[in-house]
């Protein structure tokens, strides 16, 4: 059975039984708990937590999941992968276990036709109900097993639902491993498909992760999940992932960039599955907005494409691997997950500029580490320290694997406890900084979920009216639910209705004004969301006490929402330019949008050239100044992307979703506020272009208002350098450049005179030599040159100097600080003198040190007042040096 069929197997088997098939959400997570999805419940989390009503009481998805958890293990189990497509079924307070476990079982023997007698059942050590439930249905006892909370419990780590988990296991015979059950080989009996039954309510864990459990839930849930992957590879008679129809087109691309077959054990048995593996999980990571970086998900992308790349070092592979590798996926998965298709431009250029700057990551590696072995095998050591190592991989990207390689060709070894110890302290430090982060945010949501437990949700009239009627609902201060907030208190407040939009996409909040019928005024400063749907309004308590239900008129700033809203319809214009003018790929990463300005974040791997920049700027005014229309309308999601709506990377969209079109250029998914026409967006202006990270660029700009003052700006300045040079504004360039060009010609003069009295003055100061030792020596005190004049000077002097020994000394005080300079002639160096020697007494003398090697050094600090002193030590050095 392909892998077509059993997706479709599995949503056939769970739409026809009332469940809502939900499309899968992007890799890159609407929670600011998570760094990637990595299991099919993250889209549903607010579902289980009871942050928002579901729409429908059962579900079912294919989630496109990512995990680095396992990464050392992939290629060298079977089972293990990175990305992996998670077939899921859900119930929000409907069926619970009864129901689970039928339609798994009907679905694993009747829909798949698996083997009865191949499926063993784990279930939770004290979960009697669920074992009852397998052994109804047919299950015997033998092939029922019962483990404890670390393999059959699950709960997300937080207050909230929790329960027992049981797992459908999948014997693949002896060729697998020992006998025993999955409590026995995970390889031989292959867990196949998750239910989690949300039975409990969790409380706060400690330190240790115990958490006590509080009751069971009112509402059960269901959450199960069958590894696509795993069931491929059963259903295919495959051995791993590799050799099924989901990689084998990519297994066999690697293969041919190896010029050989992968053998069917040993390391690069290895290799060959990790380059084949990784390469999809890197060009779903890339369709999904995630570009290579030093941190975050972008580490995470960066890691998997350093790890392949390594490996098909280890293989051989000297040229690019990822470009064919992750085609070859895009060709294989492309018609099913057809973002990969739509970014296969990017993902090229992406894989491509990454994999050409880890290759001279490694050139520069080696190059350091052949250093760092030349040094450890001339102390006599036998091993490369773990310092060099970890800098090797920390700073540079370079692998310990390869380290440790290069470290035993050499017949060296590594010392990798001193590694893991560096290592282990970085991760703590990054973890504490982590946690102590998502503490806070955890914190945070646990109030905001209090409120939202017990308040009807805010109606947002902000679309249509910048004034409402609201009444006070709920009220947060110093991070706890109050009832009451007096005169000068910072709050956060939920109203019943608002005309405050909330930020989102990229979009600032609104600010504005709460008048209270009792006389309480309030200043709201920003508006933004604490839950899913759950708008907060940050607020400032002017006059009077505020309690929770008063009512009164809430007034959004009107100037500053407009300037919001041209900026805004701007972004969108400037998103369909930029990919008109760079190409698909170049797609929205990211946006700010203030008053009148914003920013704007996009995919792109070289910086804009001025034409390009020309060409934007225009194009943008160019469909301002049409005055295109701009039409919101509302869809579900399936018919708004079939209709061409650009769904943005990153945020999340629920089934019914809004589209701004404007004009026939452009159409977005967007919940944000705009103008009606074009033409109220005003003047658009590009301030500036620039890289804010690998492949990603970004522009600022101006709109509206802002276009106007900074036109203004220009023209003021503009006015004002036609002022100083006599001119007409529009002569202004001609009449600079031939200011500068008199300036250049009359400061090349100065030069040369200034080098005419210089030699005078050298020739001056040569006169002065005395006999010293063996030779001549010139020290004196000198004003009015600057430091480089006096490297010169010193130079000069020595040239006018009768040949032989001789050395020049000079000292300056120039802008508070002593300056020194020694001279000396070949025929010392020759002997083994450097001219450092001669000021290196003097140097500290005046409280600092110098520099130079060979004929000339300089020397400084920061204590003028002994440079006399200085002097005279330089020179009794000197002739100690021309005396030998």
């Amino acid at each position: 059975m392909r892998s077509t069929q059993i997706r479709q197997t599995f949503t056939d088997f769970f739409t026809s039984r009332g469940h809502q098939p939900v499309p899968s959400s992007p890799l890159v997570p609407d929670d600011p708990t998570l760094l990637l999805a990595n299991a099919g419940m993250n889209q549903f989390k607010p579902y289980f937590l009871g942050e928002t009503t579901p729409l429908f009481p059962r579900a079912t998805s294919i989630q496109k999941c990512a995990r680095t958890s396992d990464i050392d293990n992939v290629g060298r189990t079977n089972r293990h992968a990175t990305f992996f497509e998670m077939m899921g079924n859900f119930s929000f307070g409907d069926y619970f276990k009864e129901d689970a476990i039928a339609f798994a079982w009907e679905l694993l023997t009747q829909g798949y036709g698996l083997e009865k007698d191949k499926l063993w059942i784990t279930v939770f050590e004290n979960d009697d109900e669920a074992e009852h439930i397998w052994r109804r249905i047919g299950v015997p006892a033998s092939r029922i097993q019962r483990l404890g909370m670390e393999d059959n419990y699950w709960s997300m780590g937080v207050p909230g639902p929790c329960g027992p988990c049981s797992e459908v296991n999948y014997d693949r015979g002896p060729a697998f491993g020992k006998e025993g059950g999955p409590a026995v080989d995970g390889e031989r009996y292959v867990e196949i498909w998750n239910l989690v039954f949300m039975q409990f309510q969790r409380g706060e864990g400690d330190k240790k992760g115990n958490f006590p459990v509080l009751g069971e839930l009112a509402r059960k849930g269901v959450d199960t999940g069958l590894g696509l992957d795993r069931l491929a590879a059963i259903l295919q008679d495959a051995q791993n992932v590799c050799t099924t129809d989901l990689l084998l087109p990519t297994f066999h691309t690697v293969q041919d960039l190896a010029g050989r077959a992968c053998p069917d054990e040993g390391e690069e048995k290895v290799s060959f599955q990790v380059v084949t593996e990784h390469a999809r999980s890197i060009a779903f990571l890339i369709a999904d907005g995630v570009l290579p970086a030093k941190d975050g998900r972008g580490y995470v992308l960066r890691r998997l494409m350093r790890r392949a790349i390594r490996h098909a070092r280890l293989l051989g592979i000297d040229g690019p691997v990822l470009p064919a590798a992750t085609a070859s996926v895009i060709g294989n998965l492309g018609s099913v997950w057809p973002e990969l298709t739509t970014q296969a431009a990017l993902i090229e250029q992406v894989v491509t500029a990454e994999e050409g700057s880890f290759t001279r990551t490694l050139a520069q590696g080696t190059r350091l580490l052949d250093a760092a072995i030349s040094r450890t095998r001339h102390s006599g050591s036998a091993a490369l320290p773990g310092e060099t190592a970890f800098e090797l991989a920390d700073t540079y990207g370079f692998p310990l694997e390869l380290t440790v390689e290069a470290a035993r060709d050499a017949g060296l070894t590594v010392d990798e406890d001193r590694f893991a110890a560096l290592l282990n302290e970085q991760k703590k430090r990054a973890k504490a900084g982590g946690k102590a982060k998502t503490a806070e945010a955890l914190r945070k949501m646990d109030t905001y979920r209090e409120l939202a437990a017990r308040l009807p949700g805010t109606e947002f009239l902000g679309y249509e009216h910048l004034t409402a009627e609201a009444t006070v609902t709920g009220l947060i201060s110093g991070g706890t639910v109050v009832t009451t907030a007096g005169r000068g208190v910072e709050v956060e407040l939920v109203l019943d209705r608002s005309p405050f939009y909330a930020e989102a996409g990229g979009q600032i909040g609104d600010s504005g004004t709460l008048d209270l019928t009792d006389g309480t005024r309030l200043q709201i400063t920003d508006t933004r969301y604490g839950l899913e749907g759950f708008r907060v309004h940050t607020a400032r308590v002017l006059e009077g006490e505020l309690r929770t239900g008063s009512s009164g008129e809430a007034v959004v700033d009107a100037e500053r929402r407009a300037g919001l809203m041209r900026s805004h319809s701007a972004t969108h214009i400037l998103h369909a330019v930029v990919m008109a003018t760079l190409g698909e790929h170049a797609r929205q990463q990211g946006s700010l949008v203030e008053p009148d300005r914003l920013r704007f974040d996009f995919a792109h791997f070289t910086a804009l050239t001025p034409d390009q920049l020309h060409q934007i700027e225009q194009a943008v005014n160019g469909h301002v100044l049409d005055d295109p229309a701009v039409r919101a309308w509302y869809a579900d999601r399936a018919e708004a992307e079939a209709a061409g709506a650009i769904a943005l990377f990153g945020e999340k969209y629920g089934d019914t979703v809004r589209i701004v079109d404007i004009g026939d250029f452009s159409r977005e998914l967007c919940g944000g506020t705009h103008v009606a026409h074009g033409s109220q967006v005003g003047a658009f202006r590009l301030l500036s272009e620039s890289s804010i990270g690998s492949n990603l660029r970004r522009v600022e700009a101006l709109t509206g208002h802002g276009t106007l003052r900074h036109l203004d700006t220009e023209r003021r300045l503009l006015n004002e350098l036609a002022g100083l040079l006599g001119t007409r504004p529009a002569d202004t360039p001609d009449g600079l450049r031939k200011r500068l060009d008199s300036l250049a010609a009359a400061q090349a003069e100065l030069g040369r005179l200034r080098a005419i009295e210089l030699g005078s003055q050298a020739a001056r100061l040569a006169e002065q030599a005395r006999p010293t030792g063996g030779g001549q020596l010139v020290a004196q005190k000198i004003t009015g040159v600057t430091p480089d004049e006096l490297r010169q000077l010193a130079s000069e002097t020595l040239t006018h100097l009768p040949s032989g020994p001789a050395a020049v000394i000079l000292a300056l005080e120039h802008s508070g600080k002593a300056l020194l300079v020694a001279a000396i002639t070949p025929h010392l160096l020759g002997h083994g003198i450097q001219a450092a020697q001669v000021i290196a007494r003097a140097a500290k003398t005046v409280g600092g040190g110098g520099g130079g090697t060979g004929a000339l050094a300089s020397a400084g600090g920061r204590r003028p007042e002994h440079l006399d002193q200085a002097l005279t030590a330089a020179a009794e050095d000197a002739t100690a040096l021309l005396t030998q």
